[in-house]
C-alpha cells in the first residue's frame, strides 16, 4: 500500500472523497508523518488538526491517511518504510514530495481533493510530477494547529485535485465561504530564472499567450541571495522542533542529515536570514504591486527518474515563494509530446488566493486537455 497509510471504510453514499496527508491530526488516528521512529512513539491524535473542521463540517468523506516523505523532509516524494507511490502518468519517474500520496490517490481517481503540506514546494512539486493542480496557501490564511511541522514559519496547509476547480472546491473546504474573483488577473508577470529548460519556458509561454491577458517581463534581483535565508530557516526549525530525534533509532538519514545541520545554525546565522527573508518579502511585494500575478514553470525540467534524482534542483522555482509568505499555484498545461504535462506556476500577492483562483481558470479553460 504505497498511497495509503490508512484507509477507511468506504462512503455510505456519494460524495467528495477527500485523501489526508498523514501529517494533518484526525481525532483518534496516529499521525506517523511517515516516519517509523515518530509511529512507534506517537499516540492517537486527541483532535483534528483545525483545518480539517470545515472538511468535517461539508460531509465530505475523509478516505485514507496517505503516505509522504519522511517527516515532510525531502520533496522526491520517495519513502523507504511506508513505500512509494508510483507516479500514474510515467512509473519510472519520481512522484514528487512531500505530498506524494495525495498527490496520486487523486491523479489516479482515488480521491477527488487531497490535503497536503507545502514548506518549499511539497503540494506544487508533487501536482507538477502527476499532472494535477496543487495551490501553496499564503502563510498563516489555514490554520496550522495539529498539522506536523517541518519549518512552522515556512508551513502551509493545500489542496490538490485533477482541475482547477476541484482546487478551488478544496480551498472552499479549508476556509468555508471561499469564492475566486470576479476577472483573472489584468497583468501577467512573467518570471525567467536561469537553468530552465528552454522548452519548458515555450510551453509556458504558449499557455499564458493562450488567455490574452497581457504579460510583461519582470525579474527578483534578490532571488539567488534569498536561497541562503530559506536553507537556513528550513534547518534551524526543523532542529528547534525537532531536535529530540537527533540519533533515534528509524529516523532516516536524509532526516537525520537535516537535523544535524540545524544543531549547527548560529544565532547570528539566524539572525542574518531573518533579515535576508524581510528584504526577500519587501522585494516580492513590489513586484506584485506593479503585476498582479507571476507565472514561471513550478519544475525547471521534466521530473527526474525515480532511479536517479540527486542533484535535481527539485525545489529550485518553488521554495522562495514559501519564504516570501505568497500564495502559489500550480498547474498542467497543454505540452504534447512530453511524458508529464508541463506545470505553469502562478504566485499572487498574500492573500491572493481568489485572484489566483480566477486566473487559473481562465487558463484551463483555453486548453481543455494538458496533453
Amino acid at each position: 500500500m504505497t498511497i495509503w497509510i490508512k484507509r477507511f471504510a468506504p462512503p455510505p453514499a456519494p460524495g467528495l472523497r477527500i485523501a489526508v496527508k498523514d501529517a494533518i491530526d484526525m481525532a483518534g488516528e496516529i499521525t506517523t508523518a511517515g516516519s517509523a521512529a515518530v509511529r512507534d512513539r506517537a499516540l492517537p491524535a486527541a483532535a483534528d488538526a483545525l483545518c480539517l473542521a470545515g472538511v468535517r463540517a461539508s460531509g465530505a468523506h475523509i478516505v485514507g491517511k496517505t503516505t509522504l516523505t519522511e517527516m515532510c523532509v525531502s520533496p522526491v516524494g520517495d519513502n523507504a518504510v511506508f513505500g512509494t507511490p508510483v507516479n500514474p502518468l510515467a512509473p519510472d519517474l519520481i512522484p514528487g514530495g512531500s505530498s506524494s500520496g495525495s498527490a496520486v490517490a487523486v491523479a489516479t481517481g482515488q480521491a477527488d481533493i487531497g490535503l497536503g503540506t507545502d514548506t518549499g514546494g511539497s503540494v506544487r512539486i508533487p501536482a507538477a510530477c502527476c499532472g494535477i493542480v496543487g495551490l501553496k496557501t499564503t502563510a498563516g490564511r489555514v490554520p496550522s494547529s495539529g498539522v506536523w511541522p517541518l519549518a512552522p514559519t515556512l508551513d502551509t496547509v493545500g489542496p490538490l485535485a485533477r482541475d482547477v476547480a476541484g482546487v478551488i472546491t478544496g480551498m472552499g473546504l479549508l476556509e468555508p465561504g471561499f469564492t475566486v474573483a470576479d476577472a483573472p488577473a489584468r497583468v501577467v508577470g512573467r518570471l525567467r530564472i536561469d537553468g530552465v529548460d528552454p522548452a519548458i519556458e515555450d510551453a509556458v509561454d504558449a499557455a499564458l499567450a493562450s488567455t490574452g491577458i497581457p504579460v510583461r517581463e519582470v525579474r527578483l534581483p534578490g532571488w539567488d541571495a534569498a536561497f541562503d535565508a530559506f536553507g537556513t530557516i528550513v534547518v534551524h526549525e526543523l532542529w528547534t522542533a525537532h531536535h529530540a530525534l537527533l540519533g533515534v533509532e528509524g529516523v532516516g538519514d536524509f532526516v537525520e542529515g537535516g537535523l544535524r545541520a540545524g544543531r549547527l545554525v548560529t544565532q547570528a546565522e539566524v539572525a542574518s536570514s531573518l533579515a535576508g527573508r524581510a528584504k526577500w518579502q519587501a522585494e516580492v511585494a513590489a513586484l506584485l504591486s506593479e503585476v498582479d500575478v507571476l507565472a514561471l514553470p513550478t519544475l525547471p525540467a521534466m521530473p527526474p527518474p525515480l532511479a536517479g534524482y540527486a542533484g535535481f534542483p527539485l525545489t529550485q522555482l518553488t521554495a522562495l515563494f514559501n519564504l516570501a509568505g505568497v500564495p502559489a499555484l500550480a498547474m498542467p498545461v497543454r505540452s504534447p509530446g512530453f511524458p508529464v504535462p508541463v506545470s505553469l506556476q502562478l504566485v499572487g500577492p498574500a492573500y491572493g488566493e481568489e485572484l489566483l483562483g480566477a486566473t487559473a481558470l481562465a487558463l484551463s479553460s483555453r486548453g481543455r486537455s494538458p496533453h
